[in-house]
């Protein structure tokens, strides 16, 4: 059940349903926090790459044994040739872009590290998110001091369609599991005697924006 469950948060949900238990490649932009980890135990058939700006943002040793590549790289820089073009079956970019000045030249140049056919799936705050009040772990725009760009949908969403990508869904991201559970995590998060964390209620509130789009194929 706690796999199925963990299976549905948005960092894994849209490789589910494209990949299930099948082998992929992954670049995953924005790799801290265990992420690789996490992911190889989801996923143990998917050849995992990933992305930061720090190599040890809450991450250890047998974080990096899982990865097949790491890159410590600075986006904003555009200097991405070190990763393979048209490598990748799926990128996830999870809460990275709203960090930089420039990630509408950013998100181009990682397109093009997709294989034709491959899947993108973006996620930031969005435009609501500074009209939320502020709470512990980030609920308006700015309780996050590293945030320097709101992005919309409709920008987003043009990029990709003017990079070969087709956009399969977009909107405000709104998992009707985690709202339908907001009660319980929130009684979850009580009881741990814990500061609540904003993502409690982010899809209930409507915090978060995303695209999900594919790269066309070269026939």
């Amino acid at each position: 059940m706690l796999r199925f469950l963990k299976k549905q948060t948005p960092k894994f949900l849209y490789i589910n349903r494209t990949f299930g238990n099948q082998p992929f490649t992954l670049l995953d932009v924005g790799s801290g926090n265990r992420s690789a980890s996490k992911t190889k135990a989801m996923y143990p058939n998917c050849e995992y790459h990933g992305i930061d700006i720090v190599r040890d943002f809450n991450n250890g040793e047998s974080d990096f044994a899982t990865m097949h590549s790491f890159y410590e790289l600075d986006l904003t820089q555009l200097n991405l040739e070190i990763i393979p073009d048209s490598y990748f079956d799926f990128i996830r970019m999870a809460h990275v872009i709203e960090h930089l000045h420039n990630g509408d030249l950013v998100l181009p140049a990682l397109i093009k590290k997709l294989k034709p056919s491959g899947y993108f799936y973006i996620e930031y705050p969005g435009e609501k998110s500074t009209r939320l009040p502020s709470m512990h772990g980030t609920l308006n725009f700015k309780d996050d001091p590293t945030h320097v760009r709101l992005y919309s949908v409709k920008e987003i969403a043009g990029i990709f369609e003017g990079n070969d990508c087709r956009v399969i869904q977009s909107g405000v991201r709104r998992n009707k599991l985690f709202i339908l559970l907001t009660p319980f995590r929130l009684l979850a998060g009580i009881l741990s005697s814990k500061k609540l964390n904003a993502n409690i209620f982010w899809d209930i509130l409507g915090f978060a924006e995303f695209v999900f789009a594919q790269k066309k194929s070269s026939k």
